[in-house]
């Protein structure tokens, strides 16, 4: 039987009776702790001694109802939408995937199943008529209470090194690139004429970019009769970029594009083109390093990490894994909070609990929970308040989050409002809203179906996204999340499909990454974050680009400065007005 120390686990999981119910002519019962490895045949062998030498009343594992239900094979829980959409709940399920790919490569390193000591705790004791009790945290609570408690720098330093650990370091360096060009690009065109950066240099990039774009097409085509899917994409990410640098070096397309493109488009594409240069240069160069370094730290057959270099007959000491949960720490304070000593404690209550109920349990936890978990069963009294363990984790520090978009909508809207009260022609300020908008449901449209979104899914978050991106605190991913959501059905079981995939080492990287797009919860998180990034660009390209162009209609960026100074003069005078008796 199933049981939790409050009471019965859910119906779903098996019939159960209350662990705090009377044990009859004792007062109180004893918990045995047994600290496993996870993942070592050892410690299953171990689990399975100490229940059937204690022969215990409960079994107590270090399960919540989710995973006691996965570990049985019962079909995972699907994740509700507006869990998965709203606030940081994408990058939780990242963080809990990749945590969560490391133990199943753990596993595959030693060639047992990660969980296998808890599937052998319930099977022995259910084999035995022990009643079962799940006393761990919900995993949602933890990932979430987790990533809270994280600083942003340690947020990227964990998830950047389990990328690098979860795929090549070349792959890494390239996306980072991106990431970066699509940064400095505007940069460039900003401030790009005081280092150099002259028209005829952009004209030059500009017909490089689009020769590359045209080159790498004919190529993916022409590839279609003799070259596989993975033959052609890296025949045209080859090709097409050596022929734009032939192109832009010789300048032989410089006067179509002169020709044919206005100035404003001219100096998007190239400041856009030289800021990709730069990204994946900086992005390549830094990853080949860290791949390099890592490399000779741990040897040429390291993997995973280092995984290799674990000794599986030290994964069970006690003092081993202390020592990995202690460099976790000095990693994140914050985090080890809240993913083990939190834990320690609510696992420790519910012990404390069925103890008291007069219950004789056999524990079986991580060995790096054991230590903490004892010193609370000889100290109950030390125990935190279980109310201090449960529920979500708001964050530390100042919200600084809302102050920002609250700030970007104020200052958006107050923009259109002063140039209004200075008496600017409604003509212009209608141009103006039409640019943002159009730009805005462009570019999270266009990028929404790029990772694979349905028309009506890309239509809502391109039409919402010149609303969103005046208010950080929401974004049009969501929206289009949303719609999608009506033809997906995901639950936490994707996260296994998508270690299952991510460990076939024989997969051409196409193929890979096809078969990770027909998995739900990836796709779902792949079409949100694009439609975001694709807002974020907008937004770039509309302030550096579109809005000092437009401006000139009504005399340049200084007339504007002028104006919105007149419109705040005008509101005062208006406002004096209304209050004066």
């Amino acid at each position: 039987m199933t049981e939790t120390p409050e009471g019965p686990a859910d119906a779903a999981s098996a019939p159960s009776e209350s662990a705090t119910g009377t044990p009859g002519d004792r007062e109180s019962g004893s918990v045995t702790v047994v600290g496993t490895a996870h993942v070592s045949e050892r410690s299953v062998e171990e689990v399975e001694e100490a229940i059937a030498r204690e022969r215990p009343d409960v079994v107590a594992v270090e399960l919540d109802e989710g995973r006691y239900r996965q570990l049985q094979g019962e079909t995972p829980d699907d994740l509700d939408a507006s869990d998965l959409l709203t606030g940081n709940t994408v990058f939780q399920f990242l963080a809990y995937w990749m945590l969560s790919y490391v133990q199943t490569q753990l596993g595959e390193r030693f060639d047992i199943e990660p969980g296998a000591d808890m599937k052998a705790a319930v099977d022995v004791a259910e084999r035995l008529g022990i009643d079962v009790a799940l006393v761990d945290r919900d995993i949602q609570t933890t990932i979430q209470r987790f990533w809270a408690r994280m600083t942003l720098v340690e947020k990227l330093r964990m998830v950047g090194g389990l990328a690098f650990g979860v795929t090549d370091s070349r792959v890494v360096g390239v996306v980072a690139g991106i990431l970066i060009g699509v940064i400095a690009g505007p940069a460039i065109g900003l401030f790009g004429g005081s280092f150099g950066v002259t028209e005829p240099v952009l004209t030059g990039v500009t017909a490089g970019m689009l020769s590359a774009v045209l080159v790498a097409l004919l190529v993916d085509q022409l590839g279609k009769a003799a070259l596989s899917p993975d033959a052609r994409l890296y025949a045209a990410i080859t090709v097409g970029p050596l022929a734009g640098v032939a192109v832009a070096v010789s300048g032989v397309a410089d006067g179509l594009v002169t020709t044919y493109l206005g100035g404003l488009t001219v100096r998007a594409i190239g400041s856009l083109g030289l800021g990709l240069a730069l990204g994946l240069s900086v992005g390549v160069f830094g990853a080949t390093l860290l791949g390099l370094f890592g490399r000779l730290g741990t040897g040429d057959d390291a993997e995973y990490g280092g995984i290799d270099d674990i000794d599986v007959e030290e994964l069970t000491d006690t003092d081993v894994v202390t020592m990995m949960m202690e460099e976790f720490r000095q990693f994140s304070p914050g985090g080890a909070e809240a993913l083990i000593d939190e834990r320690d404690a609510f696992i420790a209550h519910r012990l404390v609990a069925l103890r008291e109920a007069g219950r004789d349990v056999v524990a079986v936890v991580g060995a790096g929970h054991r230590e903490g978990i004892e010193g609370y069963l000889a100290a109950p009294e030390t125990l935190p308040p279980m109310a201090d363990l449960v529920g979500e984790e708001s964050g530390r520090g100042l919200p600084w989050k809302k102050a920002v978009g609250y700030a970007i909508t104020v200052g958006f809207v107050g923009f259109f409002l002063l140039l209004a009260m200075a008496g600017v022609r409604n003509g212009f300020l209608l141009r103006l809203f039409g640019a943002w908008f159009l730009i805005n449901a462009a570019f999270a449209f266009g990028f929404a179906k790029l990772a694979g979104a349905r028309w009506s899914s890309a239509g809502v978050g391109g039409a919402v996204a010149w609303m969103t991106s005046i208010n950080p605190l929401l974004a049009p991913g969501w929206f289009t999340g949303y719609v999608e959501l009506r033809h997906l059905t995901v639950n936490v079981g994707d996260i296994g499909t998508l270690n299952e995939l991510l460990a076939d080492e024989t997969r051409p990287p196409g193929e890979l990454v096809r078969a990770m797009l027909d998995v739900p919860l990836f796709k779902l998180i792949v079409v949100v974050a694009m439609t975001n990034v694709g807002s974020i660009v907008a937004s770039f390209l509309f302030a550096v680009y579109v809005l000092p162009a437009m401006f000139g209609d009504i005399g340049g960026v200084e007339e504007v400065s002028r104006l919105m100074i007149r419109g705040a003069r005008n509101s005062a005078e208006l406002l004096r007005g209304l209050v004066a008796p």
